[in-house]
This record gives C-alpha cells, sequence and structure tokens, in this order.
C-alpha cells in the first residue's frame, strides 16, 4: 500500500510547507502530495488556495504576488505558534527538499503553472514525480509538451466511466479518485486497463482497511504513518 502524505503530514505541520514535507521525510511516507499556484512574477509556488487568507497571514490572490512576497508571508503561525514564520516555499525549494528521496505528486491548481513547474522539474532530473490536476486541459497540455512525464487523472466526479478512456487516451499513469466515490467496478476496469488507483483523502482506519481489500493501489493521507500503523497496511506498492 502506498501512501502519500496528503500536502505533506499535514495533521501534524502547516500544510503544503517544508515542515510538513520534512516530517514526510522523517516519518517514513512513501510520497507527498501538493499543490502549485503561479505567482504574479511566473514562479511557481506550493500553496493549495487561489487567495492567501486561510492559510498564510496575507491576503488577496496569489496570482497577484510576486514570489519574495510570498516568501515573507508567515504561512504557519494559523496551524500553531510552533511554526510561526514558516514561508509558503517555491516548487524548487520542495523538489530540492524531496528529489530523489520521495515520490512528489505535483497538483497543478492553474493552468498558467502547468509549463512552468515543468520547467522547475527539469532541473531535478532524479524526481519520482506525477503530475495531476483535475483540469483535463492542464493534462492535456502536459502531454503535448512532454510525451514521458507520468500524469494522474484526478477526479470526484460522480460517474466513473470516463475516467478509465481518458486516462488511456492521456497515456496517464494513475487515477486519483475521491476515496468515498471508489467503487469495486472502478478498480476492475482500472486493473484491466493496467491502471493504478490512488484515494483521497484518507484517515480513518476503517476506510483505509475496506479501500485495501477493494484492491486499491494507494491512499493520501494527513497522517500517513499513523494510518498505516492503525491499519497494518503492508508494504510500498511498486509498479
Amino acid at each position: 500500500m502506498f501512501l502519500y502524505a496528503h500536502r505533506g503530514v499535514s495533521a501534524h505541520a502547516p500544510e503544503n510547507t517544508l515542515a510538513a514535507f520534512r516530517l514526510a521525510l522523517a516519518d517514513g511516507a512513501d510520497g507527498v502530495e501538493l499543490d502549485v499556484h503561479l505567482s504574479a512574477d511566473g514562479v511557481p509556488v506550493v500553496i493549495h488556495d487561489a487567495t492567501l487568507e486561510r492559510t498564510t497571514d496575507g491576503k488577496g490572490a496569489v496570482a497577484d504576488c510576486a514570489a519574495q512576497e510570498l516568501s515573507r508571508l508567515d504561512a504557519g503561525s494559523w496551524f500553531s505558534a510552533d511554526f510561526a514564520g514558516e514561508p509558503v516555499p517555491t516548487l524548487r525549494e520542495v523538489l530540492a527538499l524531496l528529489s530523489g528521496r520521495l515520490r512528489v505528486n505535483v497538483e497543478i491548481k492553474g493552468a498558467a503553472a502547468a509549463l512552468a513547474a515543468l520547467d522547475v522539474l527539469k532541473e531535478f532530473p532524479g524526481t519520482d514525480v506525477v503530475f495531476s490536476s483535475f483540469d483535463q486541459s492542464v493534462l492535456r497540455e502536459l502531454r503535448l509538451v512532454d510525451a514521458r512525464v507520468p500524469l494522474a487523472v484526478l477526479s470526484d466526479e460522480a460517474g466513473w466511466h470516463r475516467l478509465i478512456p481518458l486516462a488511456l487516451e492521456l497515456r496517464a499513469s494513475a487515477v486519483h479518485r475521491r476515496a468515498d466515490l471508489v467503487s469495486r467496478p472502478l478498480l476492475a476496469a482500472a486493473r484491466a486497463a493496467g491502471l493504478p488507483v490512488f484515494a483521497w483523502t484518507v484517515d480513518a482506519p476503517d476506510q483505509a482497511r475496506s479501500l485495501q481489500r477493494a484492491g486499491i493501489t494507494g491512499l493520501f493521507a494527513n497522517d500517513p504513518v499513523a494510518l498505516r500503523t492503525a491499519c497494518a497496511l503492508g508494504p510500498v506498492y511498486s509498479s
């Protein structure tokens, strides 16, 4: 069972910060998931929301701020005083930390960030990476520009039947499905097509065990090590 640390170990550190990603390394997660937006000056930065208010002491849109401005914001105090001053990292900073050590799932939150993120990845050729997005146009653009970059179709649509044909069309390496929408027919169809399925976001041991019995490849969790321990989820999946 492959376990991604969702936005880093976000149960114990502020999401999408270097602190959360360092915990993923220290705790033995198999990979990390992170979110990327583009700054006003074209730098891919790691933050989930398009706006700053929820996870920083800033205000307004991420896209209206230069990367240097974003780096001066406090992205940790909202979570705990222990993380006061934790900055909004750039994708380059995160890959410098994680490349060659963990798989990195880069979720592209805005179309403008896709090619910029791909350019940054070229600086870290040893990275085990997969790009995911809800936006099919983003995935199509990435595939057009790079025939080999691993892609994952990210989905929370009610129906699943279009997922497998889309993933095959994009030559995707995986399907990432909202956990409550994962079904045995989907898993069977994906297995027949040779597509791993990962479910997000799972923190309840009972749900993790049920998905494992159904044949899921891996999970996204806010505390992956605790989930593995609680569920005795077995070894890391190897593709």
